[in-house]
């Protein structure tokens, strides 16, 4: 069975979007890089803040997706993988709405490591689950008839995706927050900043459930 290349391009889409959107939340971090920048008095400093919250990004996007690129070899479980990987993001999103408090483990991290502390954003606000369901259908798109393939050579193959799909991701996350960062640090300052901030958790926690009853919806309909 051919891929159809639209369904493909939609899936990137989604990925890039996920990124952007990522991006633009104050929660991923792009707060604590204009922070950085203003307290040592240097733009070099911006981008190196941005350049470790992108780091820890990428590795927690990597955390959740090379275990399921590893499982996707079970190709008779296919199906109840993409399903049950749904149900984990609904999951997540439905507790996020339930517990709205922002996870205390980010509390003890100092801002100064900035990689550690995206890492662990990303980890508790369920980024990488938002992935897994796009990443299943991106994997399952350029399969293709896959009895044939032997076991290793599919596994490298979602392994090279997982490695894609997280450093496109994490490329877009860090473009969005950036541009952010960039105008808020030359141009509206801090102050902007404290009366201007957004909180985008409830939108964050539906979109968790979304992405998941999409992914049991695609995962459904493809079998």
């Amino acid at each position: 069975m051919i891929p159809d290349p639209s369904s493909v391009t939609a899936l990137w889409g989604a990925v890039v979007f996920a990124g952007v959107y990522h991006g633009i939340n104050p929660g991923m971090g792009w707060p604590l890089a204009v922070s950085a920048a203003l307290m040592e008095r240097r733009h070099g400093a911006l981008a190196s803040a941005l350049a470790l919250l992108a780091l820890g990004h990428f590795l927690a996007m990597l955390a959740i997706l090379l275990p399921f690129s590893m499982m996707v070899v079970l190709l008779e479980w296919q199906v109840s993988l993409r399903i049950g990987a749904g149900l984990i993001v609904v999951a997540m999103g439905g507790y996020l709405l339930i517990n709205r408090r922002h996870p205390r483990i980010l509390a003890r991290v100092h801002p100064a490591r900035l990689a550690l502390w995206s890492f662990l954003a990303a980890m508790a606000h369920g980024a990488g689950l938002m992935l897994l369901p796009i990443f299943l259908g991106i994997c399952t798109a350029n399969g293709g008839e896959t009895d044939h393939v032997a076991a290793q050579s599919l596994m490298t193959g979602t392994l090279g995706t997982a490695l894609l799909v997280a450093g496109v991701h994490t490329l877009a996350m860090t473009l969005a927050g950036g541009v952010i960062a960039t105008v808020i640090y030359f141009w509206l300052g801090l102050k902007f900043l404290s009366r201007g901030w957004f909180n985008l958790d409830l939108v964050w926690a539906l979109s968790l459930v979304c992405v998941g009853l999409f992914g049991i919806w695609s995962a459904v309909q493809g079998h």
